[in-house]
This record gives C-alpha cells, sequence and structure tokens, in this order.
C-alpha cells in the first residue's frame, strides 16, 4: 500500500520529536553512568510504570498476540498471560529489595551476594550472555517483526527497514541514555495504545466485517472466543493452561517477567526515587501489561481470521511478501492495511514507536551491563566516567548491528518467543531463591545458565536442521529444559560451598536490616493474591464486556475492584 503525505508527514514528525529529545538530555546524561544507565535515581513511579509497559510493548507483541489467536483462540495467550504471577512476585517480595540494594545494575547483586573470583566471573559472564547474547536475541525479534510490518504496509525489505529504524533509534538511544528512553517511552506509550485501539474500531466498522457482534458471531472463530481454553482437549489444556500455571512463571527467565525481578525492570526499579515508587512502577506496570493492553490486538487477530482465513490467503493478497517473512504474525500488519489515510499513518508511528521504546531500553540496559558489569569491573577499572559513558554509546551502535544481522535466522514472532523460554528454562527457581537460601553459590547460578543454555542450543539448531535428528512437542522441551536445567544446579548447590558467612550477613543486613527476611510474610502473600486476582478479573471483565456477558463482567468488576481497594488497606504493611 502506498502512504498519503499525512501518513508519512505524522511519521517524519515523530522520528524529529525523539531526536530532538535525545539530544536535549545527552548534555545531562552524558555526565556520568549514574545519570546515563539510572537517571540519577530519582524516577517517579508512573513514569517508570509507563516506560516498563511501553517497553513490553514491542514492534513483535501485536504479532505475537495475533499468531495466538489464529493458532489456538484467545486462550492462547494464557502462555504469556500467566506470567502475572512472575510479576506480582516481584511486586511484593522483591521491588522493595532490589531499590534498597542501591546497586547500578542488577548484575551488581553478584558480589554483593557472592564473594571472591567466582563471584566476579559470574558477573562478568552474566553481563555478556545477558547483555549481549540474550539481549541480541530478544532486539533480533523485534527487528524481524518490524521488518514484516515495513514489508507488508510499505513494501520495503528488511535490510531496507533495518538501516534507516537502527540509525534513528541508536542516535537517540546512545544520547540521552536511560532518561531520554524514559520520556521517549511515556510519548510512545500514549501513541501506541491510541493507535491501536483506533485502529481496532474502525477495522471493526469495516463492510467485510459488519460490527463486533457479526465478528464474534463468524463461523471462522467458531472455538476461536473462549478465554479459558477446552479442557476436554488434552493438549490444548497441557499446552496453554497446565505447563504455563505449573512450571513455566516460576521456573523460565523471560524479559520483562524475570521470577524476582531483573534485567530492564530492575534497571527501572534502581532508577525510582525510593522504595515505594519502585513498588508503585513494578505493579502499574503489571496491571497495565496484563489487564489494559491485550483486547485490542486480540479482536485484531480474531478479525484477521475472517478476512484472512489461512496462510495462502494472505500470501496471495500480498503477492509482494517476502516467502521467509510469512506466517500467521503478519495477519495484524495485513490488517491495517484496510486503515484510511491519516489513520494508517498514526497506526504506523505507533507501531514504530513500539519497536523504538523496546530497543531504545533494551540497548541501554544491555550496554549498562557491558560498561558497568564488564569493561569499568575487569577491562578498565580506573575508567573515568566519561569514558564508560563513550563505551556505553559505542556499545549501543555494535549490539544495534548484532541483533539486525540476527534477524534473518528467525521466522517469526513465536518462535523468538519460544526461543527465549527455552533459554531461560529451570534458572527461575533459582533468581527467586537467592535472596533466601544460604546454601545458593555463584557457581549454583553457572550452572543455571550454562546448562539451560546448552539444551535451547541443541533443541533450536535440531529445530533448524533439514532433517532434525528428532521431534518432540513443544511444551516437552521446555519441562526437559526445566527439569535437567534444576536438578543440575540444585546439585551443583549441595556439593559445593556456601558464600561464607561475614558476606552473608553483610548482604542481609544491607537488604533486610533488623527484620526478618520474612517480615510481614502472610501480608505479602495475600497482596500477592490480591494483585493476581485483581488483574486477572479486571481482564476477563474487559473480554466479557465485550461479549456481551454483562452479568458475569459486571461480578468480574466488582471482584477487582474489592481485590484493589483490600490490598490499598493493607499497603502499609507491605512497604
Amino acid at each position: 500500500m502506498k502512504l498519503a503525505t499525512l501518513d508519512w508527514a505524522l511519521i517524519i514528525l515523530f522520528f524529529i520529536v525523539f531526536l530532538v529529545i535525545g539530544i536535549v538530555v545527552s548534555k545531562k546524561a552524558g555526565k556520568n553512568t549514574q545519570e546515563f544507565f539510572l537517571s540519577g535515581r530519582n524516577m517517579p513511579w508512573w513514569l517508570l510504570g509507563v516506560s516498563m509497559v511501553a517497553t513490553t510493548f514491542a514492534a513483535d507483541t501485536p504479532g505475537l498476540v495475533t499468531e495466538l489467536v489464529r493458532q489456538n483462540g484467545v486462550s492462547g495467550n494464557w502462555v504469556w498471560w500467566a506470567f502475572l504471577l512472575t510479576g506480582m512476585l516481584t511486586v511484593f517480595f522483591y521491588a522493595k529489595l532490589w531499590r534498597r540494594s542501591g546497586i547500578n545494575t542488577d548484575l551488581e547483586f553478584y558480589e554483593l551476594r557472592y564473594k571472591g573470583k567466582a563471584a566476579g566471573f559470574l558477573r562478568g559472564f552474566r553481563a555478556i550472555y545477558l547483555g549481549v547474547i540474550f539481549n541480541v536475541i530478544t532486539m533480533a525479534g523485534v527487528c524481524l517483526a518490524g521488518a514484516k510490518i515495513a514489508n507488508i504496509l510499505l513494501g520495503i525489505s528488511q535490510e531496507q527497514t533495518l538501516i534507516v529504524s537502527s540509525i534513528i533509534v541508536v542516535i537517540y538511544a546512545s544520547l540521552g541514555g536511560l532518561k531520554g528512553v524514559l520520556i521517549t517511552d511515556m510519548i510512545q506509550f500514549i501513541i501506541a495504545m491510541v493507535g491501536s485501539i483506533w485502529a481496532t474500531i474502525y477495522i471493526l466498522d469495516i463492510p467485510e466485517i459488519g460490527g463486533l457482534q457479526n465478528l464474534l458471531s463468524h463461523k471462522n472463530l467458531v472455538g476461536k472466543l473462549n478465554i479459558f481454553p477446552d479442557f476436554n482437549n488434552t493438549e490444548m489444556l497441557i499446552t496453554l493452561f497446565i505447563i504455563p500455571f505449573a512450571v513455566q512463571w516460576w521456573s523460565t527467565w523471560y524479559p520483562g517477567a524475570e521470577p524476582g525481578g531483573g534485567g530492564y525492570i530492575a534497571q527501572r526499579m534502581l532508577a525510582a526515587k525510593d522504595e515505594k515508587h519502585a513498588m508503585w512502577a513494578t505493579l502499574f506496570f503489571n496491571f497495565a501489561h496484563y489487564a489494559l493492553r491485550p483486547w485490542p490486538w486480540i479482536l485484531v487477530g480474531l478479525a484477521s481470521l475472517v478476512l484472512f482465513p489461512t496462510l495462502d490467503s494472505i500470501a496471495i493478497a500480498f503477492p509482494g511478501l517476502n516467502p521467509e517473512m510469512q506466517g500467521d504474525d503478519v495477519a495484524y500488519a495485513a490488517m491495517m492495511t484496510y486503515l484510511p489515510a491519516g489513520l494508517i499513518g498514526i497506526v504506523m508511528t505507533s507501531l514504530i514507536a513500539a519497536f523504538m521504546s523496546t530497543i531504545s531500553t533494551q540497548l541501554n540496559w544491555g550496554s549498562s551491563y557491558i560498561v558497568n558489569d564488564f569493561y569499568g569491573r575487569f577491562i578498565n577499572q580506573k575508567a573515568t566516567e566519561k569514558q564508560k559513558v563513550l563505551v556505553g554509546r559505542i556499545s549501543t551502535v555494535l549490539l544495534m548491528i548484532c541483533a539486525a544481522l540476527f534477524s534473518f535466522y528467525l521466522k517469526s514472532a513465536k518462535d523468538v518467543f519460544d526461543l527465549l523460554l527455552q533459554i531461560g528454562a529451570g534458572t527461575g527457581l533459582l533468581f527467586i531463591l537467592r535472596w533466601f537460601w544460604k546454601r545458593i553459590n555463584p557457581y549454583s547460578e553457572i550452572a543455571a545458565m550454562v546448562i539451560s543454555f546448552l539444551i535451547a542450543a541443541f533443541f533450536f539448531i535440531n529445530k533448524k536442521l533439514d532433517i532434525p535428528l528428532f521431534e518432540i512437542a513443544g511444551y516437552w522441551q521446555l519441562i526437559i529444559g526445566v527439569v535437567l536445567t534444576t536438578i543440575g544446579w540444585v546439585f551443583v548447590t549441595l556439593v559445593t560451598k556456601p558464600t561464607d558467612a561475614d558476606t552473608l550477613a553483610s548482604f542481609e543486613q544491607l537488604i533486610f536490616g533488623e527484620e526478618s527476611k520474612f517480615h510481614n510474610i502472610q501480608y505479602k502473600i495475600l497482596a500477592f493474591l490480591l494483585g493476581v486476582i485483581g488483574t486477572y478479573s479486571f481482564l476477563f471483565a474487559t473480554g466479557y464486556f465485550i461479549y456481551a456477558r454483562t452479568t458475569t463482567a459486571i461480578i468480574l468488576s466488582l471482584v477487582s475492584l474489592l481485590c484493589g481497594g483490600i490490598l490499598i488497606k493493607i499497603w502499609n504493611k507491605i512497604t
């Protein structure tokens, strides 16, 4: 399709605004690493929370949700909805602890909690493992999604898309540091939400759909509308519900849903004004991420089954689409071609915003690991603040190049989601327990990372072979990864020595003070349950209002309000 002059004007204006923001804040951001990576530790909860939400709304997110809906219906989203438990665990048990630590990156945790060469090696190893390898895979998935959207809506190649977008995002991310990212995230989130909701409303009213009720009653949607999977379908029940709730949420490390917190979520908690702001930011993020955002994407995914019921129908409608990019995840972009001039410009701007928000955060977060936990710790311990900022900016460029190149080896949003889950399989329980179980040591963490990565690499390579060595369902791969990795790191924990008593005492004094580790644990557990039930109730209430099941929706809305009320009442007990 061809964009109108108005559409191009909106997109160009968006780019100009973001570049200006990066330039304006660059002087202060370049003063030192505290400013560049943590914005001086003085950020309010609402800005940090919105930034978390904006970051998790990547260019691949609408495509992933569309792919899940097309393949397994609305209930297909349980593979990521289950991570709400992980998020609420972070809110009420770990957000305060992260902010209290006073560290610059979550990797500095290792030399607070452990001691010696093994702790230093772990910090440096994980800086490269997460900041480079894991980070590049995550960004590559986002780059692939952005390229697919551009290929359908603009007719440009993956190479052209990544060259232009990479240059722009690298400029403002490397200039403005975290503050530039946070400010642009705020703008991007507003544009993204307006664009996705407005586009959904318009698409529902096009003649081919004929309104919400016609959509919901369409024959192509039979069996696709259920919020919960069919309990009589064992395969679906295990894949979409049992595995996510019984295994996945506590055992798997996934960006934005790290058990115990970590990554860019921890970076934002560390940048908060104080512990309460860290908790509020993370709570807002989880509510907005799981309860506020999904339904516009779900409805577009359902609508795509009416206009493009099969992959062949997408290929016929878009003969210029690169065959390597075909998949259910491109259906979201295909639906956007029905939008009129002006609105398509806003939607394109929102998708570009989603792309840039996620990439800029990943770049800033990844370069913070490279600078603080590798370069400044092992390469040049006497480096000046300006030298560190310079290395941060250089690493930002290199990370972007690596991500863009790796995106050519990926196929779809779901492939990336599954790969990241598999890499983190079995490590989650360790991250939850290491704050409390004294026996966990650096060798526990090294074992967990190495074992999970090798298993994930084995399954990934096997899948890419022209003739795979064996065929095994995705959920069995995850279970195998969790079981073997967990057994491996627990065994290593039990046969190696724990960290010395002085280091543990110093760590516990800093993190817990004179309080017991389990101070007010009963209120924290209650708050966790209220957060989970309240958020799910709001999510389901929205769905049932859409389905015109008003009584059920009202009851769930009241449950959500009740949970929120009780949570506010006990808030002082958990902060």
